[in-house]
């Protein structure tokens, strides 16, 4: 069953929309406006994050990153993590399992 989810108000400058879920995984839109912050946080889930577009500074545990188009890189499970966004852009989130305070 194909099921459609609207974009919502995550935080200041950022929606996101759920794209698809199964209870093992689920498939995230981020859209950011330039300056927007994701904050500093962890969850259980396995994340895996892909830059659609955009510029991004990621934090991941003590290292800082910066990210553009096509680049992709894996969140482990409990690792804090957030991001800055330098130039407007999306990124599509893949989480496992997944997560049910997104629905």
């Amino acid at each position: 069953m194909l099921k459609t989810y609207p974009a919502i108000a995550a935080d200041r400058g950022v929606t996101r929309q759920v794209l698809s879920d199964h209870k093992d995984l689920m498939i995230v839109s981020f859209k950011f406006e330039a300056g927007a912050e994701g904050a500093l946080h962890n969850h259980p889930h396995v994340q895996s994050t892909f830059v659609r577009s955009g510029k991004f500074r990621f934090t991941l545990g003590e290292e800082q990153i910066e990210v553009g188009p096509g680049d992709s890189f894996i969140i482990p499970s409990e690792a804090t993590h957030g991001c800055v966004c330098l130039e407007s852009g999306e990124l599509i989130d893949s989480f496992t399992p997944r997560r049910d305070d997104f629905l």
